[in-house]
């Protein structure tokens, strides 16, 4: 472990916003993906398509888990009932509960340096209890949910949803994602930020910023 990850880092009157997926999270495995895929039932290059296409609903809060996966079953060809689609759910849910270690160093040493931090991420309702109650939740002061906003990053109104809330001026805002449209989003609305690529990245980018 770096020594630098146990050194506060300090960026007042900044705050910090970080995504979750593939941020603070891990991306979901190889097994995590043929488990969801066996359970499909359906080739995984469709499979893999529609799953993707149909997201943002969820992001947004517009539709629900069973419609979804309905319109993935559509998209495929396949035909899936209730219990199905719990199981389906459930094994997809399961695959983005995890946690970056190095991202958390990176967390513990900004709050240790007085930094308010926060988390912006796409995701569906579903998802609120862990980002909200999760071990890591008590480090934010504010974790704001797409789904439950009903708009999604990177159109301006959620990072302006954000800053409003946090009570800061644009300026102070600093966004963390592993997409680039995402914090050229941040950007727009007259912030800053970093994409994502490792840990080490981030922190040095951040202790530059210091």
């Amino acid at each position: 472990m770096p020594t630098s990850a146990l050194t506060p880092i300090s960026l007042a009157p900044r705050v910090v916003v970080f995504d979750y997926g593939e941020v603070i999270s891990h991306a979901p495995t190889a097994d995590d993906r043929a488990l969801l895929l066996a359970r499909a039932g359906v080739p995984g290059e469709p499979f893999w398509a529609a799953y993707c296409t149909h997201r943002e609903g969820l992001d947004r809060g517009t539709t629900s888990i069973d419609a979804y996966w309905q319109a993935v079953a559509r998209e495929v060809g396949a035909e899936w009932n209730a219990i199905d689609v719990h199981e389906l759910w459930a094994i997809d849910h399961r695959s983005w509960l995890s946690v970056d270690p190095g991202t958390l160093r990176v967390l513990h040493a900004l709050v240790a340096g007085g930094t308010r931090i926060a988390l912006l991420s796409n995701a569906g309702p579903d998802f609120s209890g862990w980002l909200r109650h999760g071990s890591f939740a008590r480090l934010f002061e504010r974790v704001f949910v797409s789904g439950e906003l009903g708009v999604v990053k990177p159109e301006p109104e959620i990072y302006e949803h954000a800053i409003a809330e946090l009570g800061i001026e644009p300026a102070d805002l600093l966004f963390v994602d592993n997409r680039a449209e995402n914090v050229e989003g941040a950007r727009a609305v007259g912030g800053d930020g970093h994409v994502f690529a490792d840990s080490e990245e981030l922190e040095s980018w951040l202790r530059g910023l210091a």
